[in-house]
């Protein structure tokens, strides 16, 4: 594909041995992984919300479930990436709590 034979391949590894060390290397394949594991799932969730919505005759009802569709993705999405920010960047729930809080007393005022 990019011409990688095993030469550069091994190159490319001792340079990342050197670069990272030895004690590094199973952390990071781990956080890889992870990163994987969670684009494939998010894939699979995005695939799976997507079947064709079931045809009642109705054009306007199909369109408007699909529209909606669209947005549960997109909000499954975002609560996903929400909540793992929360869970791994600290004092970031405190600032969302916050945030909440603010925006209740602001519709409450308006």
């Amino acid at each position: 594909m990019f011409g990688l034979g095993v030469p550069e391949i091994l190159i490319i590894a001792l340079i990342i041995l050197f670069i990272f060390g030895a004690k590094r290397l199973p952390s990071i394949g781990a956080g890889l992984g992870q990163t994987v594991r969670e684009i494939t799932k998010i894939k699979k969730d995005m695939s799976g919300d997507k079947k064709p919505p079931k045809d009642n005759g109705a054009d306007e009802d199909s369109e408007a479930e699909g529209q909606s569709l669209e947005g549960k993705v997109a909000e499954s999405l975002q609560k996903k990436v929400t909540d793992k920010v929360l869970g791994q960047v600290p004092g970031i729930r405190q600032a969302k709590q916050i945030k909440d809080k603010a925006d209740k007393i602001k519709k409450i005022v308006s």
